[in-house]
């Protein structure tokens, strides 16, 4: 393939649920390169059924009701667009390294089988940064740099 090309090739990302609740729900002013990216197609947004299921789960948090409820949004339009964007894939294998946090594995379980950036604001994932590396997973790095990262 040539570097254009590769340039050109979407990026794959593992977002966890609160980095998923930043994009449609909260509008995090931080996460606004990484929803433009989601959503024009240069961000390859992996998941899983499970992924999808602990989403739905937290929408229905009573705090997450609130804002949704001030919004005037509604669940479904959240899920529409993890519908929209995100590529299922089958659970993978368990990932040389675990988090302390079992609701978190799931996500780097993912990104380590399809070498994927991931994107977490969960202490129980940051803390495994260097270890997730080693594995050829990226933590949380900003759009911008990824583009220089595609472009190298």
């Amino acid at each position: 393939m040539s570097a254009a090309a590769d340039a050109q090739a979407p990026v794959r990302r593992v977002l966890d649920t609160n980095i998923v609740l930043d994009l449609w729900v909260f509008d995090e002013p931080k996460a606004e390169a990484l929803r433009t990216s989601v959503e024009s197609g240069s961000t390859q947004w992996l998941a899983t059924a499970a992924m999808r299921e602990e989403l739905v789960r937290v929408l229905a948090y009573p705090q997450i009701v609130k804002r949704l409820t001030h919004r005037e949004l509604p669940a479904n339009a959240v899920l529409g667009h993890f519908d929209q964007y995100a590529q299922l894939q089958p659970d993978a294998p368990k990932a040389p390294y675990a988090c302390k946090d079992a609701d978190d594995q799931k996500f780097i379980d993912l990104a380590v089988a399809h070498t994927a950036v991931l994107h977490s604001k969960d202490g129980q994932v940051l803390c495994m940064k260097k270890r997730l590396e080693r594995c050829g997973v990226a933590m949380n790095p900003t759009i911008s740099s990824m583009v220089a990262m595609n472009a190298a």
